[in-house]
This record gives C-alpha cells, structure tokens and sequence, in this order.
C-alpha cells in the first residue's frame, strides 16, 4: 500500500465507519496521546524501566500505526498529501545533511 492508498483508506473509514473526523485540535491531542504510547513501550523494552504487568501485552507495532493513523487524519482534513511532503522532507534532509551526519565524530 502506497502512502497515498494509505490515506485514501483511512479518509474512507473515517467517512463509513467512523462517521467523521474529530477536529483538528482533538486529533491532534490524540496524536500526541498515541505517540506517548510508543514512547512508554520504548522507555521499557529499550530503556531502563521495567514493564509493569498491565504492560505486557502492548503490541509497538499496533501502537505504532495508531501514530500513523492518526497523523494520516490529521493529513487528510489539512489538505497535506504525504507522499510530497515526503519527497520533498528528504530532499531537504538530504541538502542540509550532505556531510554532517559523515563528520559526526559521536556517530563513528
């Protein structure tokens, strides 16, 4: 599925089966509520906290595409085509990151 196949499907299922978007501003909180989610899973299975028994279950993965799902809704109702930003998102990386990243001494 391409990233714009991705954003189609979710438009659609947020047009059938979800009703309707909720608003930007509610989205965005969710965004940011998803992406704590991921940072919890990360601070336990790659951090130093200990999972706690109610956390055993979490699939990252799952967690994961809730992040993704949600910034496709947030795409979608501001008009953002991701495939572009993308695009244009590495284009810019790699114009201004040509040679840092090589003469990092921290990453050698």
């Amino acid at each position: 599925m391409t990233i714009q196949e991705a954003q189609d499907t979710v438009d659609q299922w947020i047009k059938t089966t979800g009703v309707r978007y909720f608003s930007e501003l509610t989205n965005t909180a969710i965004l940011m509520e998803e992406v704590g989610e991921v940072a919890r899973i990360m601070a336990r299975k790659y951090g130093e906290q200990s999972f706690k028994e109610s956390d055993k279950q979490i699939d990252l993965a799952d967690e994961m595409a809730d992040v993704l799902w949600v910034l496709m809704c947030l795409a979608n109702q501001t008009g953002v085509n991701l495939t572009d930003a993308l695009a244009k998102n590495l284009v810019k990386k790699t114009r201004r990151d040509a040679d840092r990243h090589q003469n990092n001494e921290k990453l050698k």
